[in-house]
Order: structure tokens, then C-alpha cells, then sequence
């Protein structure tokens, strides 16, 4: 999808003239709110492209607004706050934030996010087939993986593991989000079973398991794919 209209939520003033005035510059059209009640009136009138959300607003907690949005819309969200604290990342991500960016911000990174955000919303209403990361493509359709030429085995978990990440490439997912989707949500909590399998793919597709460039780890949160071959 294409980024035109960006619904803003924050009640900081100097925050929200920042954001217009580089949004605007970039040619995105911007809406805002100030409170969780103005923003789910909206993000369910204006049809927003993505919506950027901060967690701490006057009337209610950004994370209860983001479970109610999440009730009728996907629209895009990235999540910017100055809670750093990893349970808050992890509660919004869990909740169905696409992202997280920590106040204080750069707008370029906050940019990239919202980019990125929209390309996976994207890659959700599409049925990709074949994803390409460098000289590693997955096929969705036959479960084949292959660096250049060679083809990668892979057991039938760490296969689940590795189309679940590269689905959401370039997006944070959680710990708890991995396992319940590849292991089911009696193993939400095995979080060191995770690392193992994390560990053994790793050894087989990373160019340097020692130094991975496509499974990144985010700490105390979860894990990032890198981006698929072919974008910004």
C-alpha cells in the first residue's frame, strides 16, 4: 500500500507541529488527535494510510487504544513513546502495533518505520509465493529454501520459524508472538526453546551465524527479519 494520509496521535503540541511539518514536507497529508477518543473517531471516519500513536495520552493508556482500534481496523500503526521500558514494547507489539520507536526519535528512522509498516500491510493482503532476502529466497508454495543454488534443509520447525519471520520482514515480533504461531500458545513462555531454534537457523542460512544480518535480535522483545531484497 501507499502512504498518503497520516493520522497523528499525541497531545504533546511541539511534538505534533514537529511531525506536521516534516510529514508534510515528505508530501504525506496529516491528521491529528490528541486524545484516545478522538483518535479511534478518526481512524474509523478519516481512513487513515498509517497512524502514528504515543502511548501516553490524557485520557486514556495508548495500549487500551490500540486494542479498541485493533477491533475494526489494521490499519498500520507505529507506536512512539518515551516508555522504554521492554514490557511496554512488548505489551504493544503483542497488542498489534507494527513497531516501536523511542522518544527522542530521528524522523528519517521514523520514516523508514512507517514505510516498512505499509509494505507488510501490504504483503498481508497479497499471497507472495517466493520471498527474496539477498541470495536467500523462500518459497511459500513448495516450503523450499535455497542460498543461491544450494538448497538449504531445514526440519519442518525450523522451516515454520523461518517463513513465520520472514513474513513479517522488517517487523518486530515478539517472542510470544512466534511461539504461539509456530509452536502454539500452550509455548508462549519457552522463550529459551526460541533461542535454540533461533541458534540452528541461524547456522544454516545466516552468512556469519556469528554476526546475523537476517535474523536480528531485538533484546528482551524478540526478533526482526531483514528487509526483502529490492526495497528502501
Amino acid at each position: 500500500m501507499s502512504l498518503h494520509r497520516i493520522l497523528v496521535v499525541d497531545d504533546e503540541p511541539q511534538l505534533q507541529q514537529l511531525l506536521r511539518v516534516a510529514l508534510t514536507a515528505a508530501g504525506y497529508e496529516v491528521i491529528q488527535a490528541t486524545t484516545g477518543v478522538e483518535a479511534l473517531r478518526l481512524a474509523a471516519t478519516a481512513a487513515p494510510d498509517a497512524i502514528i500513536l504515543d502511548l501516553g495520552l490524557p485520557d486514556r493508556d495508548g495500549k487500551d487504544v490500540l486494542r479498541d482500534l485493533r477491533a475494526f481496523s489494521r490499519t498500520p500503526v507505529v507506536v512512539l513513546s518515551a516508555r522504554d521500558r521492554e514490557a511496554e514494547k512488548i505489551a504493544a507489539l503483542d497488542l498489534g502495533a507494527d513497531d516501536y520507536v523511542e522518544k527522542p526519535f530521528g524522523i528519517g528512522e521514523l520514516m523508514a518505520r512507517l514505510r516498512a509498516a505499509a509494505r507488510h500491510a501490504t504483503a498481508e493482503k497479497q499471497e507472495h509465493v517466493r520471498l527474496q532476502f539477498g541470495d536467500l529466497a523462500i518459497d511459500l508454495d513448495r516450503r523450499l529454501v535455497t542460498r543461491g543454488k544450494e538448497t538449504v534443509h531445514l526440519t519442518p520447525k525450523e522451516y515454520d520459524l523461518l517463513a513465520n519471520l520472514a513474513r513479517h520482514a522488517g517487523r518486530v515480533v515478539t517472542h510470544r508472538q512466534i511461539l504461539s504461531a509456530v509452536w502454539g500458545p500452550a509455548h508462549h513462555d519457552d522463550t529459551q526453546y526460541l533461542r535454540v531454534f533461533i541458534g540452528q537457523l541461524r547456522a544454516k542460512i545466516e552468512p556469519d551465524p556469528s554476526a546475523p544480518t537476517l535474523i536480528r535480535t531485538e533484546p528482551g522483545v524478540g526478533y526482526r527479519f531483514a528487509e526483502p531484497a529490492g526495497t528502501d
